[in-house]
């Protein structure tokens, strides 16, 4: 394992940015073979555990010569530990998103000069890796996301062994994400999302660990023993089911992620936030699976409380 410094700039601050990669397998000229990307804001926690759990088991496998050939493996596990540290979810002075800022700009504003180091260090691989938070708060299936950019594969998404791969369009804002830029280098890029963001999920933190060494190993680029985890369904965003709550206050759910519900059930009701009554009760429209619920205490009107795969049948 070589740790190394991909880019530096003053910050501002008390301490000067630096962009950190792990790098394994063949030193020197090799096969850029697979990239991992985690922490690309201040909030995002659990990805950067789950890197960090990643290089330690890439360490040991390297060790045991488990990494094969001429491949090589980089891990980059946060983006924008400044902001972590300050506890703030973007960029600390601009307040800006840096995966809204790719490809990046070395000659613009810092979280640009961040987006374009990212990108020049990322290129060129053949597989890249993200670990990647949901923008709504709440619970969701582990599953690996793709943009249809016309370059994605959902045959390789299924190699990962999670419970679905969800594709979806490109939104305009999508555009200036890392996935969508990795895609239009040429590389296949995947989105991994696990439950959890600002606290630590340790069971979700190892499904992922274990489906980035599972795809590994099915690619050819290392060698692991793992089980074969599941055969993943291919969902469209657009045909999952977003339910909105029609009143605010306490959100108090009655079902979980991964749930199998019937239509007409409650899936949770809303309480008055000064009497405690229930105001509302939210049900469900269809048969289906529960893919994502919301988990604020509170939740405002028209907000979604959950999103519910269809059952073909319903």
């Amino acid at each position: 394992m070589t740790k190394e410094v991909l880019y530096s700039m003053d910050s501002g601050f008390r301490e000067e940015y630096e962009l950190i990669g792990y790098r394994f397998g063949k030193k020197g000229p090799g096969e850029k073979a697979a990239c991992v990307v985690g922490a690309m804001r201040g909030n995002e926690v659990q990805q950067l555990y789950i890197c960090s759990k990643l290089v330690q088991a890439l360490e040991k496998i390297e060790k045991q010569k488990g990494i094969l050939g001429e491949n090589q493996i980089l891990v980059i596990p946060s983006v924008n530990y400044l902001s972590m540290n300050a506890g703030r979810r973007f960029w600390i002075g601009e307040q800006t998103d840096i995966n809204r800022e790719f490809p990046g700009n070395p000659k613009g504003e810092p979280p640009s000069r961040v987006a374009d180091a990212v990108m020049q260090a990322v290129t060129g691989y053949r597989y890249g890796i993200q670990f990647a938070s949901f923008y709504e708060t709440g619970e969701f299936i582990p599953h690996v996301r793709m943009m249809e950019t016309g370059l994605q594969s959902t045959s390789l998404a299924n190699l990962f062994g999670l419970p679905y791969v969800v594709t979806s369009k490109p939104r305009p804002f999508d555009r200036r994400t890392l996935n969508y830029n990795w895609q239009m280098k040429k590389t296949d890029a995947f989105s991994i999302y696990t439950g959890a963001t600002e606290e630590v999920d340790e069971e979700q933190a190892m499904l992922a660990v274990t489906s980035v060494l599972r795809f590994l190993t099915r690619m050819g680029i290392i060698r692991y023993q793992c089980h074969n985890g599941y055969i993943a369904s291919v969902l469209e965003e657009k045909n999952l089911i977003s339910i909105k709550c029609d009143m605010a206050g306490f959100f108090r759910e009655k079902v979980s992620i991964n749930q199998e519900v019937h239509r007409g059930q409650t899936l949770a009701v809303i309480l008055d936030p000064y009497e405690g009554k229930v105001i509302s009760k939210i049900k469900s429209p269809t048969d289906g699976i529960v893919f994502f619920s919301q988990k604020n205490p509170l939740i405002y009107q028209n907000s979604i409380a959950f999103r519910i795969i269809k059952r073909l049948h319903g």
